[in-house]
């Protein structure tokens, strides 16, 4: 069985280092956020991902959820563990103190929910989508909704979901049907079906507070006529328990690839006279509040991406450590070794990790822009930030998430054989991530996002900053002794300059031949990743050549410097030629007939 125990070294170094925690901490609200208190939090929620989560991880990928006559009952010790979780007040780390929440900066909560989603994703799933829910109610909802909802969301008494999808209507949003007809009192009924909406029904709470896209009577066409509705489970007596059964069921649940524990369920609103619910917002504004949940969610993926890679991580390394197999390379007739003495086996090992570190660099990046986006005082620094975060979310969600699965891939391999047996839990991790590119929007999704709106629209003007700030690192790269420096700066400048290339195709192409642009928007935004993770693994060589310089003696800091060479060598040297396909690209993908294919 695969054990879990946080990686608080690189946690805390990439929140001081590159992330700037103590900027974070200046920020208004965030004032009592000391680095004693963080590590504080880090360490109890370790302890609960490790102890609690981490050990149901197994026995729910085997047992999963089930479902009976309507009733979904989650796999054992679930309902006991998020008993603890929401009694702990991990359901509340972000939240906003008004509803009973702590009120701490992204950049912690990441931190935070990193270690759910390695200890246990599929629990990790439920407290993801009600944190969704409780930021759109937040944003959008009624005095009379936040009032009602929030605070037994915050605490964890109840739970959200988010309705999107339909049978018809996946990705196009446009095609939904579900349909809502007014009452007169300020309540509507809503009649339609829902499939896709995880924890839609189970047995850790007695109530689960439904966000529902849907149509009003006379609502334009398209995604503009799209409204958003909650439906809660339960309607609410005068006194705010929960009474009578709203018209919502779950009528099945999914048979999944991976994550097996997490109820996937078709939603039946309205079967039995139509589920009562109240319009978030203004009418047919539905799609944008949703919109809320959806960045949210997206980010929150992509940390899973993060996270997964992690426990694949580590449980390869255990097992290399472990599993003894061969003589030493170059060693004629010497003893059996561990396979970690391979140097394939190694290099494995160091892209994973590499890798990893890398992604959670710039989740934690990402973070610490949306806190300063959300919370500082001075409106240029906001907008600032904000145009950052809306560029990377699509690559924090879409780079990390393809990552992960290569990672995971990249595990079972390390483990050989075994690898493929199922006991042996390597296989889970690949399993569970191959949705992480799929849901809340497929990579390409993604990347047509980053291509369109958040570099053509504006012309570059965001990215081309980001790489003008990367630039300004190569200087300090050069100034360094040694040839690791060496090969990193040559290689980080090389992948800015592919990716300035890249971007002025896309800018130039985009207008005039979407199609042409848009055959390298995915080869684009993992180029993007790549280098913005170069750059980051850049920065964390400098900050550790500089505590080395300063007599530190830690071989945390002297490895930062081998896995960011290694980066530079391994990763960051693919630049190039995913520009290359970005630039040339599109003639070939588009050349042949359908009937050709």
């Amino acid at each position: 069985m695969s054990h879990y125990t946080a990686p608080i070294r690189d946690m805390q170094f990439v929140m001081r280092e590159l992330a700037g925690l103590d900027e974070v901490a200046k920020l208004p609200g965030c004032e009592e956020v000391s680095p004693d208190l963080v590590d504080a939090i880090l360490d109890e929620a370790n302890k609960f991902a490790s102890e609690v989560l981490a050990p149901l991880n197994r026995t729910g990928d085997q047992e999963g959820a089930k479902w009976d006559n309507g009733k979904v009952t989650t796999a054992p010790g679930w309902k006991d563990a998020y008993t603890q979780f929401a009694e702990a007040g991990w359901t509340a780390v972000a939240c906003e103190p008004e509803f009973g929440g702590q009120g701490l900066p992204k950049l912690v909560a990441t931190a935070v929910m990193e270690m759910w989603k390695s200890a246990n994703m599929a629990f990790s799933l439920c407290p993801m989508l009600t944190n969704g829910a409780i930021e759109a109610i937040t944003l959008s909802g009624t005095d009379e909704q936040k009032a009602a909802y929030l605070p037994k969301m915050v605490s964890g008494e109840w739970t959200g979901t988010m309705n999107l999808t339909e049978p018809q209507a996946g990705s196009d949003l446009a095609a939904v049907r579900t349909r809502a007809e007014p009452q007169g009192d300020g309540t509507y009924r809503i009649f339609g079906q829902k499939i896709f909406i995880t924890y839609g029904e189970h047995d850790m709470t007695d109530n689960i507070v439904h966000l529902v896209l849907a149509r009003l009577p006379d609502a334009p066409e398209g995604v503009k006529g799209i409204s958003l509705f909650v439906v809660p489970k339960f309607l609410l007596n005068a006194d705010g328990t929960p009474g009578a059964r709203n018209d919502v069921h779950c009528v099945s649940i999914e048979h999944k690839l991976g994550i097996h524990a997490s109820p996937t369920c078709v939603l039946a609103f309205g079967d039995h006279g139509g589920a009562i619910g109240t319009l978030v917002g203004e009418e047919n504004r539905g799609l944008e509040y949703m919109f809320i949940m959806m960045n949210e969610a997206r980010f929150a993926v992509g940390m899973e991406g993060v996270a997964l890679a992690e426990r694949a991580y580590q449980h390869a390394l255990a097992y290399a450590k472990d599993r003894i197999q061969g003589t030493e390379m170059g060693v004629r007739g010497g003893p059996k070794v561990s396979i970690i003495r391979h140097p394939d086996v190694r290099r494995m090992l160091m892209s994973m990790k590499l890798q990893t570190e890398a992604m959670r660099a710039l989740a934690y990046v990402v973070a610490a822009a949306n806190d300063a986006a959300h919370r500082s005082a001075d409106a240029a620094v906001r907008a600032e930030n904000q145009a950052f975060v809306d560029l990377m979310i699509p690559v924090v969600k879409g780079w990390s998430t393809e990552n992960s699965i290569d990672v995971a891939s990249t595990g079972v391999q390390v483990h050989g054989g075994m690898g493929f047996i199922e006991e042996t839990g390597a296989a889970q991790h690949l399993r569970d991530a191959r949705i992480t590119t799929i849901y809340e929007g497929t990579t390409a999704i993604q990347a047509n996002d980053l291509i369109g709106r958040k570099i053509a629209r504006e012309g570059g003007v965001t990215v081309k900053a980001l790489a003008a700030e990367m630039r300004g690192l190569l200087a300090q790269l050069a100034e360094q002794q040694g040839d690791a420096f060496v090969a990193i700066g040559k290689s980080l400048e090389s992948g800015i300059a592919a990716l300035e290339s890249a971007v002025e195709y896309i800018v130039a192409t985009y207008g005039k031949d979407i199609k042409a642009a848009s055959v390298g928007s995915v080869p684009f935004l993992k180029l993007l990743g790549i280098v913005s993770g170069g750059w980051l693994m850049a920065r964390a060589a400098l900050v550790s050549a500089r505590r080395l310089a300063e007599g530190s003696d830690d071989d945390f800091y002297k490895a930062k410097l081998v896995t960011a060479r290694f980066y530079a060598d391994h990763v960051l040297s693919q630049a190039s030629g995913l520009s290359y396909a970005v630039v040339n690209g599109a003639a070939g993908a588009l050349e042949l007939d359908e009937a050709q294919f």
